[in-house]
């Protein structure tokens, strides 16, 4: 198994990507930490992963506070003894609309749960990381913070923001053996984010118009992005720190 042993958390697990990711990386022997803002979602998806042979356990918390943060972290210590891996999933979107008519609210989640979250994570798992010799950062960015689409501008700013940053500290931190890397998936209209990014229902007609910007011709799935995360997660990726990998069908080119 590829990360026998390992442990890790993934935030935004309870559904969509994240629970794609935390299915994938246990499936390849990693102890995880499912997290989500609703604890419903995260314990359904630790407890069946418990059934399907893996181990994982269900913790709520909200990313986008210090004291839930602080203790979702040190619930890997409590549960394993170490982490390993932080994978930074959880994320939201205004509603696809004129970046004049999004609410300072919804700006302020935006930035809260793409950006925030990074930063509260890497004050909370660095100390652990350098203790132990290292560890690894994972973070789920967007093609929107490479290739922005109109009508999604804070949201693009965001992810450029977590895409960044997520450079930045693979060179600060690099001399601690912690590696930082980014992942940056494509539209995946079941995470049900879907109907924000298309800007109203989902039909065959604003799916088709997204699909069209795509040249291999389809959307993201949870799979597509969980096989991304369990190389960034292994030893293969020991030298690997401040890339980001294109999860996109080549939309980005």
């Amino acid at each position: 198994m590829r990360l026998k042993d390992k442990s890790i958390i993934v935030t935004g697990a309870g559904s969509g990507i994240g629970e794609g990711i935390a299915r994938r990386l246990a499936q390849e022997g990693a102890q995880v930490i499912v997290n989500d803002l609703q604890a419903q979602g995260a314990e359904r998806v630790a407890a069946e992963i418990g059934a399907a042979g893996g181990r994982a356990t269900a913790v709520q918390a909200d990313v986008t506070s210090n004291a839930d943060m602080k203790r979702l972290i040190e619930s890997a210590l409590a549960h394993h003894g170490r982490l390993d891996v932080m994978v930074n999933n959880a994320g939201w979107t205004h509603r696809n609309q004129s970046a004049l008519t999004v609410r300072e609210d919804e700006f302020d989640r935006c930035y809260a749960v793409n950006v925030k979250s990074i930063y509260l994570s890497t004050l909370h798992a660095v100390p652990i990381f350098r203790r132990q010799g290292g560890g690894s950062f994972i973070n789920i960015a967007s093609t929107a913070g490479v290739r922005p689409r109109p009508g999604l501008t804070w949201y693009n700013g965001s992810k450029g923001a977590a895409i960044i940053t997520s450079k930045s500290l693979a060179a600060e931190l690099g001399p601690d053996n912690i590696r930082v890397n980014c992942i940056n998936p494509v539209m995946n209209p079941t995470t049900g984010m879907g109907e924000l990014f298309a800007g109203g229902e989902l039909t065959e007609e604003r799916l088709a118009r997204f699909r069209a910007t795509i040249p291999l011709g389809r959307f993201s799935t949870a799979l597509d992005v969980a096989n991304a995360a369990l190389f960034l997660a292994s030893e293969e990726a020991a030298f690997i720190s401040g890339v980001c990998i294109e999860v996109d069908g080549a939309r980005c080119v």
